[in-house]
């Protein structure tokens, strides 16, 4: 981790925080550790979203929907993974021995943003801008790089024009803390007409809204 903060200038003064940054449920469990990255990664997941938003805004002169589609690629689980891939930062993140020696991509994009988290705490939000956008701009700036298929977006935009009220819901969630599997169904007009099961709340959600997306385009058809 050293390795990669120098590359901003950045000297790690608390060991603990990026210890905790990088420390997946099942490791902290083995090793009586009082936490794991999932706090910080809720503060990081909302300082990206700013980072980012705030860069779209000042470069894209586009309506609040399309920049929505833009932030989501460069933000979305399948981004950040690919980020800490390229950055070689994965093998810095501690699982437990019952964990896959091959990290999950949400895990990994996750901790990405546990990370980020950690850099704002010790830094101030200035040089974790600095950092997130040299990460990720060149990415944005590369037309031949695309991450992701927002089917979300997608679907609202689809039942907004026919003025069609929708819902997610979140009805199972199963398995131990370090490998949950959340199943989520997307009801249009109080039908369920899609539904996800994932790792993460947001790959789930997802599955389920490419799921209703399918439906309503074979209803379409017929």
């Amino acid at each position: 981790m050293e390795e990669f903060l120098k590359r901003w200038n950045i000297e790690i003064k608390n060991k603990k925080l990026y210890d905790t940054a990088l420390s997946h449920s099942s490791f902290a469990n083995e090793h009586h550790k009082k936490q794991d990255y999932e706090r910080l990664e809720f503060l990081g997941d909302a300082v990206l979203e700013l980072v980012v938003s705030d860069y779209l805004y000042k470069n894209f002169f586009e309506k609040e929907g399309k920049m929505t589609k833009i932030r989501s690629s460069y933000v979305c689980e399948k981004a950040l993974y690919q980020y800490m891939r390229d950055l070689d930062l994965i093998k810095y993140i501690k699982v437990g021995n019952g964990e896959s020696s091959e990290i999950k991509e949400s895990i990994a994009a996750d901790i990405f943003e546990s990370t980020m988290a950690a850099i704002y705490l010790e830094e101030g939000f200035a040089k974790v801008r600095q950092v997130i956008l040299d990460i990720i701009v060149p990415y944005i700036e590369n037309p031949d790089v695309t991450f992701f298929n927002d089917y979300k977006s997608r679907l609202q935009e689809a039942l907004q024009s026919d003025k069609r009220s929708f819902v997610y819901e979140t009805i199972e969630e199963s398995g131990p803390s370090h490998d949950k599997k959340f199943t989520i169904v997307v009801k249009i007009d109080n039908i369920i007409f899609g539904q996800g099961t994932a790792s993460s709340k947001k790959k789930a959600a997802q599955l389920a809204a490419k799921e209703a997306l399918e439906l309503l385009a074979g209803g379409k058809d017929e």
